[in-house]
């Protein structure tokens, strides 16, 4: 696996984080990598979390990446590339602690898609 920022898709997750008031997230500890290299077939993005135990050891705060699996994401519309942007970011607690929030009943296709839409209006 090689991995490396990247600052397209930086920049589309800070639009979405700015217009979507996703006051939650503190924009400068998102960071979003592009992984290449990857045998999985299904998954497109996925997200990490610093747990807290590394938090305590490094003393630091909560910080999440954003993984973009470029062989699946490059694949898709810009649209289909937006919504699973904001699926992962619908993953990040409001706690902003380290944790995530399960797909049931926070991150289901019917909640990205209505976020999505009120994304497009604005």
């Amino acid at each position: 696996m090689k991995y490396q920022i990247d600052n397209e898709i930086q920049n589309i997750a800070q639009d979405v984080i700015r217009k979507l008031d996703f006051s939650h997230i503190k924009i400068e500890k998102i960071l979003c990598i592009r992984s290449r290299g990857s045998k999985s077939r299904r998954t497109i993005a996925r997200i990490h979390g610093l747990p807290k135990i590394m938090q305590t050891a490094l003393n630091i705060k909560a910080f999440y990446v954003i993984e973009i699996i470029s062989e699946n994401f490059d694949k898709l519309n810009q649209e289909d590339k937006i919504k699973t942007i904001i699926h992962e970011l619908m993953h990040i607690p409001k706690g902003f602690g380290g944790g995530f929030r399960q797909h049931k009943p926070y991150v289901t296709r019917k909640n990205v898609e209505e976020t999505f839409k009120t994304y497009m209006s604005l």
